[in-house]
């Protein structure tokens, strides 16, 4: 089980998770079941996410999924009747797949999120708390990134989470809507998805070391990123939605605020498994950054947010799960 990271008893709550059998929604949902939610509905329509991180729970007879989409705005109120509490991680992510289809990417992101937004306001909900994006930083070369400083877009992917920031925004100050962002660094952890064009760098490089096989490394492998564990995601979440209301109406960095490039990852994945599989270096990717490193004051202040886990240990234990998890396939 999860640390805690609430006080008060969430057995009076009822709670919506959208995306909720994706990577960073299951995670959620786990934490949210282990420690006695009232409900918890799940809303995923299985494009990105697997119904497996779902059935893991099935035992819990307060959860609740419902296999529907957020780009039906009718759905989107029905799932909201009730709920106290939105956490908002449905969502097309890969800055690649926005680039080779711009227009679903919008669909889902913005009118999407647009259509949760106004069932969370219809609805009534206490809190809506949104996963945001480290692509909103776009060309800005500051380091430490900091919430106020933002540069142009270098995606579509990154408009939408940027437009999400600003509805957000306009929804509180017109509706009064509770509304946290945060913007995610780089989440990495179990069950996420390492299969597929879109499968995010660090299950990629697990799977191919398990397998023996030599994993592509963009550019240089110079580039750094605020790799972030799962475990840090979920306490921003919670502190988020017990967070005082000053915390209202704001963004916020969820990172740990360190920097590792992407070699240094890998060297440290080749230590982990005792495996020496040398890396293939390929030409880097359109839309990626440079550099990325968080400053998470504002987290800390207004959330009391204080990542728990850092990279070294956040690899050990992904690691070991992925290892895990194929030894159970294979037996």
């Amino acid at each position: 089980m999860m640390q805690k990271f609430h006080s008060e008893p969430l057995n009076q709550y009822r709670f919506l998770v959208t995306g909720g059998a994706g990577f960073i929604g299951s995670h959620l949902v786990e934490y949210l079941l282990q420690h006695g939610a009232k409900e918890v509905v799940v809303l995923d329509n299985l494009a990105t996410g697997f119904k497996k991180n779902i059935t893991l729970f099935n035992s819990y007879p307060s959860l609740n999924f419902v296999d529907g989409d957020i780009r039906d705005a009718s759905t989107c109120q029905k799932v909201c009747e009730g709920i106290d509490f939105v956490l908002h991680q449905a969502a097309l992510g890969s800055v690649p797949r926005s680039i080779n289809d711009p227009q679903t990417t919008n669909e889902v992101n913005i009118s999407g999120f647009l259509n949760m937004l106004v069932a969370a306001r219809d609805q009534k909900v206490k809190r809506f708390v949104y996963a945001a994006s480290s692509s909103t930083y776009g060309d800005s070369m500051e380091l430490p990134k900091r919430e106020e400083v933002i540069g142009k877009p270098l995606s579509p992917y990154a408009i939408t989470k940027y437009v999400n920031e600003l509805y957000a925004g306009v929804f509180a100050s017109t509706y009064g809507t509770n509304c946290i962002g945060l913007r995610y660094f780089n989440v990495f952890g179990p069950r996420q998805d390492p299969k597929g064009a879109y499968a995010a760098v660090i299950p990629l490089f697990i799977q191919s070391l398990i397998e023996n096989r030599s994993p592509f490394i963009n550019g240089d492998g110079l580039q750094t990123r605020d790799f972030t564990y799962i475990e840090n995601a979920v306490q921003a979440n919670i502190k988020a939605v017990f967070a005082r209301p000053e915390a209202n109406s704001k963004v916020y960095n969820v990172a740990v605020g360190d920097r590792t490039s992407l070699k240094s990852m890998f060297e440290t994945l080749q230590k982990v498994s005792g495996k020496q599989v040398p890396a293939i270096h390929r030409e880097g990717r359109a839309g990626d950054i440079k550099d990325s490193l968080a400053d998470i004051t504002l987290a800390a202040q207004m959330l009391g947010y204080e990542p728990g886990v850092r990279i070294g240990e956040g690899l050990k234990r992904t690691f070991e799960w992925f290892f895990d998890q194929q030894q159970f396939i294979k037996a």
